[in-house]
C-alpha cells in the first residue's frame, strides 16, 4: 500500500511547484518591475556610497548590528520550530486522537502524519541554513565596513570599488534572509496538508499571492518608488 494517495502527491507537487515558480518568477521580474527587494538593493548601494563620505561610521556599524540581530532571531526561531516539529513525532498517537475528534474528521495514519511532520521539519531546517548563512554574511559585511577607506579617499576608484563590493555582499545576505523568511511563509501554507490535500493546494496559492502582492502592490513598495 502506498504511503500517500495520488491526490496527496499531486498536492505536494503543487506546493513545491508554487514555491519554486514564485521564487524563479520573482528573480526574473523584480528588477524590471521594481519590486520591493530590488528597490532595497538600490538603497543598499546608496548606503554604501553615503558611508564613504562619513568620517565616523558608528551609525553604519549599528545598522549592520541590527541586521545581524534580526537574522540571529530568525535563525534561533528556526531551530525552535525544528524542535517543535520533531516533538510532534513523539506524540503522534495522542495528536491523532485529538485530531480525529475535530469536526472536520481528519483521517490519517500514524505513518502519514509522521511523514508530513518530517516534511515540515525539513522546511524549517532549510530556513535555518538560509538564516545562518545570512548571519555569517552580515559578519563579513561588518568586517568590510571596518575595512572601508577613509572619507578623504571617497572619490578614488579603490574606494568606490570597495563600496560596490560591499553593496553586493549586503545584497546577497539580504537575499538569503528573504529566502529564509519565504520558507517560513510557505511552512504556514504547508500546514494545510495536515487537514486536506485540497487545502494544501489552496494555501500554497494564497501564500504565493500574498508574497507577490507585498513585492509589487504593497504600500511599502509604493513608498519606495514614489518620486
Amino acid at each position: 500500500m502506498p504511503l500517500f494517495s495520488t491526490l496527496d502527491l499531486v498536492a505536494l507537487a503543487w506546493f513545491l511547484g508554487a514555491w519554486a515558480i514564485y521564487s524563479a518568477t520573482l528573480t526574473l521580474t523584480e528588477k524590471r518591475r521594481r519590486g520591493l527587494n530590488s528597490e532595497m538593493n538600490r538603497y543598499r548601494d546608496v548606503w554604501m556610497l553615503q558611508m564613504l563620505g562619513r568620517e565616523m561610521r558608528m551609525v553604519d556599524a549599528q545598522i549592520v548590528a541590527a541586521l545581524q540581530n534580526g537574522t540571529a532571531f530568525f535563525a534561533s526561531t528556526s531551530l525552535i520550530a525544528v524542535g517543535g516539529a520533531l516533538t510532534l513525532l513523539r506524540s503522534t498517537n495522542e495528536i491523532l486522537e485529538v485530531v480525529a475528534a475535530l469536526p472536520f474528521g481528519i483521517r490519517v495514519t500514524p505513518v502519514q502524519w509522521e511523514a508530513k511532520t518530517m516534511g515540515l521539519a525539513i522546511i524549517f531546517v532549510y530556513a535555518f541554513f538560509k538564516f545562518g548563512w545570512a548571519y555569517r554574511l552580515y559578519n563579513y559585511v561588518a568586517i568590510m565596513v571596518g575595512a572601508t577607506p577613509p572619507a578623504k579617499d571617497q572619490d578614488t576608484p579603490e574606494a568606490k570599488a570597495h563600496a560596490a563590493r560591499l553593496g553586493r555582499l549586503c545584497e546577497v545576505a539580504g537575499r538569503h534572509f528573504n529566502r529564509g523568511q519565504r520558507a517560513f511563509f510557505f511552512a504556514l501554507g504547508y500546514l494545510g496538508w495536515f487537514i486536506s490535500p485540497w487545502l494544501l493546494m489552496v494555501t500554497s496559492v494564497v501564500v504565493a499571492l500574498v508574497l507577490w502582492r507585498r513585492q509589487f502592490a504593497s504600500d511599502s513598495r509604493q513608498a519606495l518608488i514614489t518620486e
